[in-house]
């Protein structure tokens, strides 16, 4: 494990006596409490002028009511400039989290790149279980396809989905989604970004992979992500492992699919979705980079984002967006 991470670990008393969550509503307050507020604070004094971009909150028209989305567009001086278009899913088990969990860090992306976001509220589970994740970020997904206009946004420029964690395989699934689409003909996506993300069920691994999935056995009590944790939200979540719509790796195909840019965490139960994903998308001819992060756990650049190591996951993140906008190369481990 990372010197400085086990360090911080040490002095983090109040985090590592978390006790388990018995309710969702537990699940929440610790993560926010932990995840989200403390992530925000850090991020605070590293955002952009507020003249650097405008902050609108809209509505999307889901079955059975409505999301809210919040859209940033960068603000230049030629009012005639149009940017690349983002959409952003949020981690968080399917069951935690919310549209001001990456809100900074998208203010920051979206004046670094020039990149219009709209960051997505999905429905969460348990009270809403799948497939309405699935279905409430494909109406956000269409929703921003035609609503350009309102993003100052132009597709052929790039039109990016990702997501870290839950959010990675929402992101996963619906590029698999989007492609078969006629809807997205003339406005296809052009890139994926997939931090840490769960690609498969480890009750749905294929016979022909399941030596490759050892992640999620060699690191099953680890502090950021559990074993146990990873089964509660699956229980939340109630999707059945086998459906593609959970467990993208099991769609017949994957050819045709925006290139990918992928971060792994090296002792994270995770770990081995993303190098099988990785492997999986490049037979299939789609051009994929992954940068694996050496001596970490899932989401720790969240708990303890001063971290050299968590920079670096910043840093990558935001190389990796500079290569599926095709603007440079990131640093890549594979």
């Amino acid at each position: 494990m990372d010197p400085e991470y086990v360090a911080a670990l040490d002095k983090a008393a109040t985090f590592k006596a978390i006790a388990p969550p018995t309710t969702v509503t537990e699940a929440r307050a610790i993560f926010d409490n932990f995840f989200v507020s403390a992530y925000k604070t850090f991020l605070e004094p590293h955002l952009p002028a507020d003249n650097a971009y405008v902050v609108t909150d809209h509505h999307i028209p889901v079955e059975g009511g409505e999301i809210a989305a919040r859209c940033l567009v960068p603000m230049v001086d030629d009012e005639s400039e149009t940017f690349p278009v983002l959409l952003y899913i949020h981690g968080g088990g399917f069951s935690l989290g919310g549209i001001e969990m990456d809100d900074y860090t998208l203010r920051i992306r979206c004046v670094r790149h020039k990149l219009s976001v709209v960051n997505v509220d999905y429905r969460l589970a348990p009270e809403h279980p799948f497939p309405t994740p699935v279905n409430d970020c494909y109406a956000a997904l269409k929703w921003t396809a035609s609503n350009t206009s309102v993003l100052r946004g132009d597709l052929s420029k790039g039109f990016l989905i990702g997501g870290e964690s839950a959010g990675a395989n929402l992101s996963a699934v619906l590029s698999h989604m989007a492609r078969d689409d006629p809807f997205f003909e003339g406005r296809r996506l052009r890139g994926q970004y997939l931090c840490e993300p769960n690609i498969c069920h480890y009750a749905a691994y294929p016979e022909t992979l399941k030596a490759k999935f050892r992640s999620v056995e060699e690191f099953p009590a680890m502090p950021t992500l559990s074993r146990q944790a990873m089964e509660r939200y699956y229980r939340w979540y109630n999707a059945p492992p086998s459906d593609p719509r959970f467990s993208p790796l099991l769609y017949p195909s994957h050819q045709g699919l925006p290139r990918a840019y992928i971060q792994a965490m090296e002792l994270d139960p995770l770990r081995d979705d993303a190098f099988v994903y990785a492997e999986v998308l490049r037979e299939a001819g789609v051009e994929t980079k992954m940068d694996l992060n050496l001596g970490v756990t899932h989401a720790f650049y969240a708990v303890f984002p001063a971290l050299a190591a968590a920079a670096r996951v910043r840093e990558n993140a935001e190389r990796g967006f500079e290569w599926l906008l095709r603007r440079e190369q990131p640093s890549a481990s594979g």
